[in-house]
């Protein structure tokens, strides 16, 4: 009789798992989801720094360290909760939506403080964080293990044309002004209106990238998946791989690990499943909804308290609002991804790391910018994309470096400490930055 004929029709069941166990369970899998989880120590402090009062330094910085794994976190919950409805273009698209839901929540909270010239120096900061840190970083460390590095050069060229476009939206309001006379009637306002009307021509755009992504072209962002398990089957048929899992199994396993749908969009649930060695379990949907909704109120609360206390910070340090939403607060929301990304381009998976760099440069640009224009539009406060000229030079310059680098395909070391280079450069300048845009 045949292994088949033996097996079961309805699979075995265990005992019934209690609400405590599940708890610990849930627990257990949130904080190994990534290293910087750890920091969680830093969300009570953080609130308690507010309620007692113990200084505007103190109750930013443990902030800022509190924000930091909650972003790992509510990225966990979001991936998580996708995976349990079975269904990838669903779960695609709820990570592109919330994959950025720290920065819309910090940002949004600065919006109703008023505190504009640091919500648009966030957003600058985190494109080029992504772009020219993250990134500079992958391919230095890829590039230091790997003399040559590849990843899918049509995707590649895709994303260079949405960085072009997002460049587009960000020039064209500063070009728009320079180009009137000082002294029009109602320029502001007419600035503001242009921002609006390209806001929402932008969101156009990025549901039209989410449907190429998830719908009509599916087939070009998971051929990376697909290559990697072609690759170690080769390797096992040759001899070369002598002790590795089935091949079934790895194509599992990398599906797992990229959320089986486009890698722009996605990101490893867990860096430690990278090579297959923890155990594949998931959270339920009720428990990744609670730890998402637990999640994104804790983050809201650290967030209130981070920019509450900014004007003190800039008052007492000296340092620019331009500085800090440039520098610093895209290191918030941004640094679970930055060491997953650079993880996974030391295991030579550059379609996934150049997915998480660009891809989130790419939300930021064409979606959660837009957006929040379109938010303080509702809210009646005139933020724009309007960018002094500085500001829109070094966008530019980092979209043109970021392009030209990857249209080949391929990255070393020499590449990512180009765009390390050029991210230093940059920093320096914006430390003795003005606030121009100050209000």
């Amino acid at each position: 009789m045949s292994e088949a004929e033996n097996e079961p029709l309805l699979p075995l069941r265990g005992p019934p798992i209690t609400v405590s166990q599940n708890t610990v369970k849930t627990i257990k899998l949130t904080l190994k989801s990534s290293p910087v989880n750890w920091f969680l120590l830093f969300v009570p402090f953080g609130i308690l720094a507010e309620k007692l009062r113990w200084g505007s330094t103190a109750i930013f910085t443990l902030n800022f360290l509190a924000i930091i794994p909650l972003a790992s976190v509510l990225a966990f919950a979001t991936e998580e909760l996708g995976e349990s409805l079975h269904n990838n273009s669903i779960a695609g698209l709820m990570n592109a939506t919330f994959g950025n839901a720290v920065e819309v929540i910090v940002s949004i909270i600065a919006l109703k403080q008023n505190q504009i010239t640091m919500v648009q120096a966030s957003m600058l900061g985190s494109i080029l964080s992504n772009l020219l840190l993250v990134l500079g970083c992958c391919f230095v460390v890829g590039g230091v293990r790997f003399k040559t590095q590849s990843f899918n050069q049509t995707v590649a060229q895709t994303m260079s044309s949405l960085l072009a476009l997002s460049v587009i939206g960000l020039l064209l309001p500063a070009a728009f002004k320079a180009s009137l006379p000082s002294k029009t009637a109602d320029l502001e306002k007419k600035v503001l209106e242009f921002s609006r009307g390209t806001s929402i021509i932008l969101l156009i755009v990025y549901c039209f990238y989410l449907y190429f992504q998830l719908g009509t072209h599916r087939e070009l962002f998971e051929d990376a998946a697909a290559e990697e398990a072609e690759e170690n089957e080769n390797a096992i048929e040759t001899g070369i791989i002598s002790t590795v899992e089935p091949v079934d199994e790895i194509a599992s396993r990398i599906s797992n690990s990229h959320g089986g749908r486009a890698s722009v969009v996605t990101r490893p649930k867990t860096i430690y499943n990278l090579d297959g060695t923890a155990e594949n379990t998931h959270l339920g949907p009720i428990s990744s909804s609670i730890v998402l909704l637990l999640c994104t109120i804790l983050v809201s609360i650290s967030a209130d308290y981070l920019v509450g206390s900014i004007d003190d910070i800039v008052e007492s340090s000296g340092l620019s609002k331009t500085f800090i939403g440039l520098i610093v607060i895209p290191i918030v929301g941004n640094a679970a991804e930055h060491v997953t990304a650079v993880v996974v381009a030391y295991k030579n998976k550059m379609d996934l790391a150049v997915g998480v760099a660009i891809g989130s440069s790419i939300q930021i640009a064409i979606f959660v910018t837009p957006f929040l224009v379109l938010i303080g539009w509702v809210f009646n406060i005139p933020m724009s994309l309007y960018f002094s000229t500085y500001e829109t030079a070094v966008m530019f310059v980092a979209v043109f470096i970021t392009n030209y680098l990857i249209l080949d395909g391929e990255s070393n070391w020499l590449e990512g400490a180009m765009l390390l280079s050029t991210y230093a450069i940059i920093g320096i300048s914006f430390y003795i930055y003005p606030d121009t845009l100050a209000v």
